[in-house]
């Protein structure tokens, strides 16, 4: 091998190092810290809610929770968990591993069987039951006391104002509905509450805190429970 060619492959593996050290590390560092490894496979990418999901799961663990309770079922299973958050997986794996139940409600028959298909898929069904039912009659008959509730019912819209506000309305009235089977463990998360108007927390969370819940955290989602 002539002098300049082994220039060139020292050069060439010089820079593949400072690549590594410098560019790789970064990459699985956005990954690592984009993932629920502590209940689904790492590669999948929660984004925006990772960090309330994983305070979530955090206080469900800690409080010893086993009756989960989710208006607006996730139909696409894990291949969208940017976009619609991927929480009845989410929920229905950490419900499998703990014994606990999680009981998910949609007003639409579509919505249900999509996300029926995604709980047989990853070997849910033992952890999640679906209901098809409007979520205000649905969480006014449940039974049983409820020590986690997630609210991300009635589609949001961020331009049509009239939406925004029914949908807030909606949400205040999930929770009032199902209010009086929480209890000073329970733990409650809305979804996509950081939009334009104010989001589908604006009514519910302002209403909660005059009622002794306490803000765990504030961000595109809101974690709150009684501490």
């Amino acid at each position: 091998m002539d002098p300049r060619s082994a220039a060139m492959i020292a050069l060439y593996l010089l820079l593949g190092a400072v690549l590594a050290v410098f560019v790789g590390p970064p990459v699985v560092r956005r990954l690592k810290h984009r993932g629920l490894p502590e209940v689904v496979p790492r590669q999948h990418d929660f984004g925006k809610r990772r960090v309330t999901f994983r305070l979530a799961l955090k206080l469900l663990e800690e409080r010893g929770a086993r009756v989960l309770v989710e208006t607006g079922t996730a139909r696409h299973g894990l291949e969208k968990p940017r976009s619609d958050g991927a929480s009845t997986i989410v929920f229905g794996a950490w419900a499998h591993r703990h014994g606990a139940k999680l009981h998910s409600v949609d007003l639409s028959p579509d919505a249900i069987e999509a996300s029926r298909m995604a709980v047989l898929e990853h070997e849910l069904a033992d952890a999640v039951a679906l209901y098809v039912s409007d979520s205000i009659e649905f969480l006014r008959s449940f039974g049983e006391p409820v020590d986690f509730l997630y609210l991300d019912s009635y589609d949001y819209s961020r331009t049509d104002a009239e939406i925004q506000r029914r949908s807030q309305a909606h949400h205040l009235q999930e929770f009032r509905a199902i209010e009086d089977r929480l209890h000073d463990r329970s733990v409650v998360l809305i979804d996509d509450c950081r939009l334009a108007g104010g989001g589908k927390g604006k009514l519910v969370v302002d209403y909660m805190r005059s009622k002794g819940w306490t803000v765990v955290k504030s961000a595109y989602q809101v974690l709150l429970a009684k501490q």
